[in-house]
């Protein structure tokens, strides 16, 4: 018997999918981007400890400077970050995979520590679609010299409830380049290469 770790969901293409694509706003940090104990705020895994604050009220800094040590020091690596001159690169090398993937991308910002896509790809396949563009992206990275760990672990997708919501998306993604991200958006004339 093989072994799958717990929501484990197999790579499968759209065509063989059965279930309907929807809109997501799906967020991918960069290695140690986000560590416990973050003055921005933070949560422990599946909630099982309550921590104060998040980024919008976020708690004392003196609370958990403890914690935020200990993370840092048990990195294995250094935190990355997307240098400028990769933003394109990287940001490219994701809408190449999701589109050979079956899914519809229609804007991405690469900022200097997470990226955010706007894209319609079945639900269930979110995490394993997300997790192939990565290490496209990764291995894209390397040609042009990275050398190091690049992206955190998982991403964080946000399901789209309505069109008012995914034009909210779309303007926050593209308000990105205000603070000197990359930023990819689909345009009339552009075909996916699915």
């Amino acid at each position: 018997m093989i072994h799958k770790p717990r929501g484990f969901t197999p790579w499968v293409p759209l065509t063989m999918c059965t279930e309907q694509p929807i809109w997501q706003h799906i967020v991918l940090t960069a290695y140690g981007a986000w560590l416990y104990g973050d003055l921005r705020g933070f949560r422990t895994r599946h909630h099982r400890e309550h921590v104060e604050g998040d980024y919008k009220n976020p708690p004392p800094p003196e609370q958990y400077a403890e914690r935020e040590r200990r993370s840092k020091r048990e990195m294995m690596h250094r935190p990355a970050s997307f240098p400028p001159r990769l933003r394109p690169v990287i940001g490219e090398a994701l809408r190449e995979r999701l589109e050979r993937n079956g899914a519809m991308v229609i804007c991405i910002a690469v900022a200097n520590r997470h990226v955010h896509l706007l894209a319609k790809l079945p639900r269930t396949q979110s995490r394993a679609w997300t997790g192939a563009a990565k290490m496209h992206a990764w291995h894209q990275a390397k040609k042009h010299g990275w050398s190091r760990k690049l992206w955190g672990i998982r991403s964080k997708t946000l399901r789209i409830k309505n069109r008012a919501h995914q034009l909210a998306a779309f303007r926050y993604i593209l308000a990105h380049a205000e603070e000197g991200a990359w930023v990819w958006r689909w345009t009339k004339g552009y075909e996916p290469r699915g």
